[in-house]
């Protein structure tokens, strides 16, 4: 029988197995994603199996057998090492869950489309694997951050804010269910498509315009290079964009890449951080 697969949707994870409660020392473990490599390495826990990348990854994972790309990882590959757990990102669960279910590998898809999901898949994964002490000391260091964070902040209108997602040659509203939204509101501001479960919508320049941003920013998925020409070009040659205020105030700004990608990561302070510069120039270190 097929192993059946948890999933943790918005706001958890989902697991096989949830009587097991330790990492034992034949398990194989397998993470998916350059985020929860990090994750995992926080966690103090073992793989078998990681993602192939080519950034930086953690040293305990050095040598450790590669089982494709994050998006697709090789089905071949999990099968033959006949893991214990696969650990993957929710974003993909539709992708990958029958694909694991075809091999029989019991799998965990985890929320890591705000901060907030990130640490409460933390806090799941501390108990799934017995690494409650772990994943507390990381959850006291986030409040402990947020808190500090938000000093300064408290009875401030929030900026309202349009946040524009970029692949090469077009692009998508990222709503306040991203990880991108997710940082505009931890940093003060408000997504002008809050009112939404979906976590990126069709571009529809008008309705855009009648929610009225205070501020535009703009990011990318791959490519930023590419993608920010594009959006240079697009808000130079759509009409529909100098009837934006925030574009007549000069309130448009390009996001760095490497910090507001699609999964949250631990580098989330830098990125509010500079949010903050932007949303509250005043409050800003």
């Amino acid at each position: 029988m097929a192993a059946a697969c948890v999933s943790w949707g918005l706001a958890g994870c989902v697991n096989q197995h949830p009587e097991r409660a330790t990492q034992g020392a034949g398990d194989k473990i397998v993470a998916t994603s350059t985020a929860l490599l990090d994750i995992c390495d926080k966690l103090e826990l073992d793989l078998a199996g990681i993602p192939r990348t080519s950034r930086d990854i953690p040293s305990r994972y050095q040598g450790v057998r590669e089982v494709g790309t994050p998006m697709a990882p090789d089905v071949e590959v999990l099968a033959s090492m006949r893991p214990s757990c696969i650990i993957s990102p929710n974003t993909l669960i539709e992708d990958l869950r029958t694909k694991y279910a075809a091999i029989g590998a019991p799998c965990i898809f985890v929320n890591l489309r705000s901060v907030e999901g990130m640490y409460d898949s933390i806090d799941y994964l501390g108990r799934k694997f017995d690494r409650m002490t772990q994943a507390a000391g990381l959850r006291r260091a986030f409040e402990s951050y947020l808190q500090d964070f938000n000093v300064g902040l408290a009875g401030k209108t929030p900026p309202r804010v349009l946040v524009l997602m970029g692949v090469p040659g077009s692009y998508l509203v990222a709503t306040a269910n991203s990880y991108a939204g997710s940082l505009v509101r931890l940093a003060g501001g408000r997504n002008v498509y809050d009112d939404t479960t979906e976590e990126f919508l069709e571009a529809n320049t008008e309705d855009m315009q009648a929610r009225d941003p205070d501020i535009i920013m703009r990011t990318a998925h791959a490519l930023p290079d590419s993608v920010m020409a594009m959006f240079a070009e697009e808000f130079q040659t759509n009409d529909i964009w100098k009837h934006f205020r925030a574009v007549q105030d000069g309130v448009v700004y390009d996001l760095p890449y490497e910090m507001f990608g699609m999964s949250a990561t631990f580098d989330y302070p830098a990125a509010l951080e500079y949010l903050k510069g932007l949303l509250y120039p005043s409050e800003a270190a």
